[in-house]
């Protein structure tokens, strides 16, 4: 069964997706999430941090409504525009997941949506 989530608190999906699913009750997958402000459906800042800190803030938002937490996120993906702000994206992730840090990968790619510096999806648990 799957249950499609969808909150005020993240900038809403600009084409055929959801923000995240959840999957018998159990997994949720997120779609990647860039550094939008929700409230102004504009970028939170030109830097690394800035971006990364509200990317991290949507993805947040998404889990919570799904009912569950950053504490249960179990993998992410960090889609980079240039690797060598790697350390930077890097100390803003930290902040959020420091204790039990979820497995991920880190890919840089030629171009993200509206030219952004990152972009992270994340599988979590429920419950």
């Amino acid at each position: 069964m799957l249950r499609k989530i969808r909150t005020a608190n993240a900038p809403a999906p600009i084409g055929p997706y959801n923000q995240a699913i959840v999957v018998d009750g159990k997994t949720i997958y997120t779609a990647g999430q860039i550094g939008l402000d929700p409230k102004t459906n504009t970028l939170a800042g030109d830097d690394i941090r800035a971006q990364t800190r509200q990317v991290i803030k949507n993805l947040e938002a998404i889990l919570v409504a799904a009912g569950t937490s950053m504490k249960s996120v179990v993998k992410t993906t960090v889609f980079l525009k240039d690797m060598e702000e790697f350390a930077a994206m890097n100390e803003v992730y930290a902040e959020f997941f420091s204790e039990a840090a979820p497995a991920r990968s880190t890919v840089e790619v030629a171009r993200l949506p509206r030219d952004v510096k990152v972009e992270i999806e994340a599988i979590a648990v429920i419950g």
